[in-house]
């Protein structure tokens, strides 16, 4: 409801049967001796909802506008000028064409489900055109099409089953296209390659998750990484006429790596690693001469992207600089650092050089403005806007802007009090403020000032403050702060949940009788687990897609993300941790959950199941707990339509209103 849910996976999919869901919201509560009230189930088509009330018109009026503002993000450019976008204009993403900056965004998908990405295909085909991935359902099954933009048809490339496919990948010369699938077995992702004569083949098959970075220039070669976890990957090269597989030395023996290319014929490989460090750094490396260079030694912090010009004279990176992302472009023949335009305070994505070697663009999102795309010229120092997108003929004027925050929680590092980032949204006036704590999923992930029109109607319009934390095991803070909720750590996390909620208590502004917390998949499981643990501080729940038992999560997750998952969360076959994961499982605590809750989840979610919603909402009203409980046959892990999106969100605000704002 706070918007869309951050996680460290690239989407899949499943079907699930109705009969059980039907069952179950047919049964409703048992009896026992608190009776608790009816439950009043309704279907409208592809919507199931109980004990949700009618949002008042009312409501819905004040919304409409912040509902319909939308972004646009930049997918690559084309081969013979322009650049390819995605946005929506209806109900879903689409992949748009734009020629000129401000031009007009000519739609080119016009699929029933989203289409959240696009790779465009390189060369001197003059029917180039563009790879894109589709599910069905928010089943996360992706398959991958061709765009043929001459013809203006469609063709599958991959083998249209229950597989997940991604990560698609095109040499240089577009000859080849790369993938990462489980089209084998369901479970291991190997890497595919499809040749000029339409023959697609696995290039790797060696188990685990892997996935493809980098043709060499010749296309004889490609780069690839063996993902572990988030903390633990690598990376290796391939052989593509031989099929020989050779792994690359870690420094260390265990690192993390986010990417890997080749240079443009100038024998370095570019890569960006943590080895022997807390950040991800950008590093190169000349295998002939055995030289290595960290490129952004003077950047504590990490670096989230980089690109190469394709004359091989630029290098472009971002690093995420306590959730700020900031641009700079180094000379690769001195490495000396070049001068850029004033670049507006955001989040810096999808940077891309142009093929005139000189044009770089980047997708930029702030908390007042929506994605745009954006074009710095290194030749003028310029930066050109592209896109404009709309903020629903709002006042931009009139948003909020968070300021970063930190508090102290219970543990120490270096004999001081460990401190916890959160980005705060103040609404106007003395208060004290009702206030919502959102919590993002991930959990390897991180809350970032990016624009979110939910919390700007929270803040403006209800007079809520907002809180978003980056608890413990978030991204971005180092690799020491990621794994701090690893494993049998993982109540920590919740505890600095309770250290927020300390610290709201000594605000003047803020009415810590007044709290309620929100957020999606592992942020769900986190709802829950507060609600459990502070039942007493916490005056309401939102959670949305999440987890209420790692063991039955991990049972029933699909089994392409179950062993990366067991590294975050810990491996239930091991009976220690079994008993762990049914200790701390708000499943199995519900009876202190007393306070209102609402649960939302996607019936075709392939990542939590829609049986974790399911039991948590039985468990609480079992235990005579109030619960709304939502549902949309369409959606998987999240809501991407922008109808049951909407109509998630004006529940979500009528629930605040009644149970904060009383």
């Amino acid at each position: 409801m706070l918007g869309v849910l951050a996680e460290t996976e690239i989407p899949s999919m499943r079907v699930m049967p109705m009969g059980p869901l039907l069952v179950l919201l047919a049964l409703g509560a048992p009896a026992f001796a608190a009776q608790p009230a009816p439950v009043a189930r309704e279907q409208t088509g592809n919507r199931i909802s109980e004990n949700v009330p009618a949002v008042p018109a009312e409501l819905i009026e004040r919304l409409d506008r912040y509902q319909n503002t939308r972004g646009a993000t930049f997918q690559g450019w084309l081969p013979y000028g322009g650049m390819l976008v995605t946005t929506r204009f209806a109900e879903t993403n689409q992949v748009h064409r734009v020629m000129a900056p401000l031009g007009m965004r000519e739609q080119l998908t016009f699929q029933r489900e989203p289409v959240p990405a696009a790779v465009v295909a390189p060369g001197e085909d003059p029917n180039y055109g563009f790879v894109y991935g589709r599910d069905v359902g928010g089943d996360e099954f992706w398959q991958l099409h061709f765009y043929d933009l001459g013809t203006r048809q469609s063709t599958l490339l991959t083998d249209g089953k229950r597989s997940q496919n991604n990560r698609a990948l095109w040499s240089r010369d577009g000859g080849q296209l790369a993938w990462s699938s489980t089209a084998r077995n369901g479970t291991d992702y190997d890497v595919w390659v499809r040749t000029p004569d339409g023959k697609s083949r696995a290039v790797v098959a060696e188990g685990g998750q892997w996935l493809p970075l980098d043709f060499s220039p010749d296309a004889e070669r490609l780069l690839v990484l063996n993902l572990v976890s988030i903390n633990e990957a690598y990376p290796g090269e391939v052989d593509l006429a031989t099929g020989k597989l050779e792994m690359f030395p870690v420094d260390g023996g265990k690192a993390a790596f986010t990417d890997f290319r080749y240079g443009n014929g100038d024998g370095w490989v570019y890569y960006v690693s943590d080895e022997n460090s807390q950040f991800r750094s950008l590093r190169r490396h000349h295998p002939e001469s055995g030289r290595l260079e960290v490129i952004s030694k003077g950047v504590p912090w990490d670096v989230d992207a980089f690109d190469l010009s394709p004359d091989g004279q630029y290098l472009a990176y971002v690093a995420n600089e306590d959730g700020i992302g900031k641009l700079r472009v180094v000379t690769l023949r001195d490495m000396g650092e070049v001068a850029l335009p004033e670049i507006p305070v955001g989040v810096i994505a999808n940077i891309e050089f142009a093929p005139n070697g000189f044009d770089l663009a980047l997708t930029l999102n702030s908390a007042t403005a929506p994605s745009d795309v954006y074009v710095v010229n290194l030749v003028d120092s310029k930066l050109v806007r592209w896109t404009q997108s709309e903020v629903g003929g709002l006042d931009e004027g009139t948003f909020r802007i968070p300021r970063l925050v930190r508090y102290e929680t219970f543990d120490q590092v270096d004999g001081k009090p460990r401190t916890i980032p959160a980005f705060y949204y103040q609404p106007e006036g003395k208060g004290p403020f009702p206030v919502v704590i959102s919590i993002h999923g991930g959990p390897e992930s991180q809350a970032l000032p990016t624009f979110n029109p939910a919390v700007q109607f929270m803040v403006n319009q209800l007079g809520i403050a907002v809180l978003l934390p980056n608890v413990r095991g978030s991204a971005g803070y180092g690799k020491d702060y990621l794994l701090l909720d690893n494993g049998f750590r993982r109540e920590d996390s919740v505890k600095d949940i309770g250290a927020l909620l300390d610290w709201i208590a000594k605000q003047p502004e803020l009415d810590a009788s007044r709290v309620g917390v929100a957020g999606g998949s592992y942020g769900g499981y986190m709802v829950l687990a507060s609600m459990v643990a502070y039942n007493d501080r916490i005056r309401a729940g939102i959670d949305t897609v999440g987890i209420s038992d790692f063991g039955t999560f991990l049972k029933n997750t699909e089994s392409y993300r179950r062993d990366l998952r067991r590294a975050e969360y810990g491996d239930e076959r091991i009976p220690e941790m079994k008993a762990f994961h049914d200790r701390i499982a708000p499943l199995n605590n519900a009876g202190r959950i007393t306070r209102p809750l609402f649960v939302a989840q996607g019936l075709n979610d392939p990542r939590v199941p829609y049986t974790e919603a399911e039991q948590i909402v039985k468990a609480v009203r079992d235990n005579g707990g109030d619960v709304w409980y939502l549902v949309f046959t369409d959606e998987g892990h999240g809501f991407r339509k922008k109808a049951n999106s909407d109509w998630f969100g004006a529940a979500g605000m009528l629930f605040w209103q009644k149970h904060l704002l009383d």
